[in-house]
Parts: C-alpha cells; sequence; structure tokens
C-alpha cells in the first residue's frame, strides 16, 4: 500500500506532533537537526521537513511502534509516509 502525499503529509505532521508531546525525544531531534521552536512551527507548512521528522522517527522501531500505537496506523505508516514525501524514492545504503 502507497500514500498519495497528501496522506503522507498528514502522517508526517501526526508524528510532529507525537514528537512535540516527548519533550525528551523533542530536544533530541532539535538537537540532532538544528531546529528550534519556530522551525518547528514553520516545518509543519513543508513536506521536506515532515519528510525529516519521519526519518528521525525511524531510526528506532520502539518510536515508530509507540508512534503507530497513538496514531492508531499500522507500523508500516511511517515508512510509507517516507516514500510518498520528497527524497523518499532515493535508496540509502547506509
Amino acid at each position: 500500500m502507497a500514500y498519495a502525499r497528501e496522506a503522507a503529509e498528514t502522517i508526517g505532521l501526526e508524528c510532529l506532533a507525537w514528537l512535540a508531546g516527548h519533550e525528551d525525544l523533542l530536544g533530541v531531534f532539535m538537537g540532532a537537526t538544528g531546529a528550534d521552536r519556530d522551525t518547528l512551527r514553520e516545518g509543519a507548512q513543508d513536506p521536506v521537513f515532515l519528510a525529516s521528522v519521519l526519518e528521525f522517527v525511524m531510526q528506532d522501531d520502539a518510536w515508530v511502534v509507540e508512534f503507530c500505537a497513538a496514531a492508531g496506523r499500522p507500523n508500516e505508516a511511517v515508512q510509507l509516509a517516507r516514500a510518498a514525501l520528497p527524497g523518499g524514492q532515493q535508496t540509502h545504503w547506509t
């Protein structure tokens, strides 16, 4: 199952909201990306930024599972949404 870009952006927004609700994890994300609170607000409108949120969460299976459970989504939703956003079709070998 693939997501349309609009549906993928919705999942990215849900993931950003979930991340914002986890202050410690949000701090790790902000430190890793250099984002600040203003960047988070602006990024909610940017598919590339939402892709970075999904990529961050995909670094840990436990985060993916926790987010998907909270959002009522299947565990593969994060990966499928990421694939539908800019840069998602690129193969990463690292």
